[in-house]
């Protein structure tokens, strides 16, 4: 999996996850980074689902994965650089028996490190690197924010004559096991399929002018145009724009100290919403009526105060263009000042906000306060919050260095504990995916080695609180990821039709320089990896965005020379249906480069697609003169 940001950064004197109480003045912030970041597909900042009976991990691969080499004139046989897979997961801990082994499907070969799918590759500095930065910080040190690590490769060497000798047995071993699979499964899984997919999944039209299993329509050219480009503000620090929506009218955006709602198809200022300070975080859900939530700063920087509170909390109507209401809150054990939040999202009509000093409660309509942050006698709080369907916390417990982490159903009116599940020891954080089903993402151990933020999955019976399966994900063969302290920061994966849909990472394709990916599906039951993909086609790399309905829109990430495509794929079958294609003109495409899906905000709605940014930050030498964007959107002709 490819790396996500670190732990932010905390306020002096103060440990990344100090109880309550403690003083929350961040530290100065780092300069900008000094290039981009390395590494392949976003690393997951952590994907989720850790400690009973988890099922038997693949075997390891023994030669490592085989990187993409540009064409040399002939000459002898040289020895490549193969790196290995990374430690299997611990063992099964508890009384739980251990499910089904995955079975092999062809995701297990030798597999290329992301090179910029399809881009040749080059000297440094020349065309063919990856292009991963583009003035865009990707080492983000705000506060909130921590530089992505590099992850750890290694292995052994050997000659391209075994290289070729081995990758032609593995592909006839791949061949033969996919078919034996898919023979085995008929290309679906009954166990995996809700009564919602029984809707059809022929990937044409459905009732209603949606292709079936979903309300997207497949428009009648799927040749789009450029929308707007929004120039990225001039900045004199790196500074915060997270948070973006799309209503049926508008494209929403956090700007500097601001939320602003741009006409979808043109890009015209439709209306803005001046903040005090800067915006801290956003919640990715909105209401039906258009509301969401967002955390910002009680005042703008000064000198004396480079780095105020983030301690508002507010609701936006974005049907309205309005600021509904905004207000702090005080902790029930921490006395006058208020309190700090990192994180915030919705369910229903509820806002919650969680943070170091525990979470706060609030009504959607008008602000008032459900439940206020505590801790508790044995030092427990509310770390954060994840909202849509249902709403679910990470509760933090124990000393610093070695936390108690437990994830528990929420009653969305009063944050009373529905069910609770102890999480396994040796996880530092865990991250939501999805509260309906309730699927959790962990590093356990520390054993990810790649900063995902991910070593396994938890599916977790939000009614009983009951582990119903732990699935290990190879940080060496997915790429999904989730914040690194963030409790509802996961991308690039999707959860629906009782399965986890998860991109691998990168490998080569069947063209001379063209890696690609595939979209796999877990069980969320039995843990069994299903034997059906969605294959991303050479030099291309799909990336899951969201469920529609039973289906999954994708974002296809492009080769050098071409724009990037959104596809819908079936849930049930597999089939990708094509929705919108970007325009493969240079000025156009680098652009929509410019922001990779690591460190972007993507979202799809309705024949319309945006890329942008959540933090910007001065410009750089590095930069030049290039134009660039805050936003860059598209909308089918």
């Amino acid at each position: 999996m490819t790396q996500p940001p670190q732990p932010p950064q905390q306020p002096p004197n103060e440990p990344s996850d100090t109880p309550p109480g403690a003083p929350n003045t961040p530290p100065p912030p780092a300069g900008p980074p000094s290039g981009p970041p390395s590494g392949g597909f976003g690393a997951p900042q952590d994907p989720p689902p850790g400690g009973f009976g988890q099922p038997t991990p693949p075997p390891a691969d023994p030669f490592g994965k085989q990187p993409q080499q540009p064409p040399q004139p002939p000459a002898a046989p040289q020895d490549a650089p193969a790196g290995g897979y990374g430690a299997p997961p611990p063992p099964p801990v508890g009384g739980y028996p251990t499910p089904p082994a995955p079975q092999p499907n062809g995701y297990g070969y030798p597999q290329a490190p992301q090179q910029g799918y399809g881009y040749p590759q080059g000297p440094g500095g020349q065309p063919g690197m990856p292009q991963q930065g583009y003035g865009y910080p990707t080492q983000p040190m705000h506060p909130q924010y921590g530089a992505p690590q590099p992850g750890a490769d290694g292995g052994k060497k050997f000659s391209t004559q075994m290289q070729i000798i081995v990758a032609a047995a593995v592909a006839v071993v791949l061949i033969i096991g996919a078919g034996v699979i898919y023979s085995a499964t008929g290309g679906d899984d009954k166990g995996g399929k809700s009564e919602a997919s029984s809707s059809g999944s022929n990937g044409g039209e459905a009732k209603g002018g949606g292709l079936a299993g979903g309300k997207e329509k497949a428009p009648a050219s799927t040749k789009s145009a450029v929308a707007f480009q929004l120039p990225e503000p001039e900045v004199g620090d790196i500074t915060t724009v997270e948070g973006s929506w799309l209503t049926d009218k508008a494209y929403v955006k956090s700007g500097v100290a601001e939320i602003v709602g741009y006409d979808r198809d043109k890009g015209t200022k439709l209306w803005s919403v001046p903040l005090p300070g800067e915006v801290c975080s956003a919640s990715r859900h909105m209401s039906e009526d258009y509301r969401t939530a967002i955390v910002f700063e009680e005042t703008k920087a000064t000198k004396e105060d480079k780095y105020p509170s983030c301690n508002q909390v507010g609701v936006i109507d974005m049907a309205a263009g309005k600021l509904l209401w905004s207000k702090g809150i005080t902790s029930a054990t921490g006395g006058d000042q208020q309190v700090r939040f990192d994180e915030i999202t919705l369910s229903g009509t509820t806002v919650a906000a969680g943070g170091t000093s525990g979470g706060a409660g609030f009504n959607l309509a008008d602000g008032a306060e459900l439940w206020k942050p505590k801790v508790g006698a044995d030092g427990c709080y509310d770390r954060g919050y994840a909202g849509g369907e249902a709403l679910a916390v990470v509760r933090r417990c124990g000393e610093i260095d070695s936390p108690q982490l437990a994830v528990e159903a929420l009653n969305p009116k009063d944050g009373a504990p529905l069910s609770s599940y102890k999480m396994p020891a040796g996880i530092d954080y865990a991250a939501i995916v999805s509260t309906k089903p309730l699927v959790v993402a962990a590093d356990v151990g520390d054993t990810a080695g790649d900063g995902s933020g991910i070593s396994d999955f938890f599916s977790i019976d939000a009614a009983t609180g009951k582990l119903i399966v732990r699935i290990p994900a190879d940080a060496e063969q997915y790429a999904a990821s989730c914040g690194s302290t963030e409790v509802e920061r996961c991308q690039n994966m999707a959860v629906g039709n009782n399965r986890l849909y998860l991109p691998t990472e990168s490998h080569d394709g069947t063209s001379e320089y063209g890696e690609t990916n595939e979209v796999v599906a877990f069980d969320l039951t039995t843990g069994k990896l299903l034997g059906s993909r969605a294959d991303a086609g050479d030099r291309y790399s799909l990336v899951p965005l969201r469920m529609d309905g039973t289906n999954i829109i994708a974002y296809k990430e492009p080769p050098y020379d071409k724009g990037g495509q959104i596809v819908s794929i079936d849930g049930e079958t597999f089939k990708q249906t094509l929705l919108m294609e970007n325009p493969s003109d240079e000025a156009v495409r680098e652009a929509e480069r410019r922001f990779t899906t690591d460190h972007s905000e993507l979202l799809y709605s309705e024949g319309h697609f945006f890329k942008s940014k959540s933090l910007i930050s001065k410009r750089s030498i590095v930069d030049g003169d290039d134009k660039l964007y805050l936003v860059v959107g598209y909308r089918a002709d």
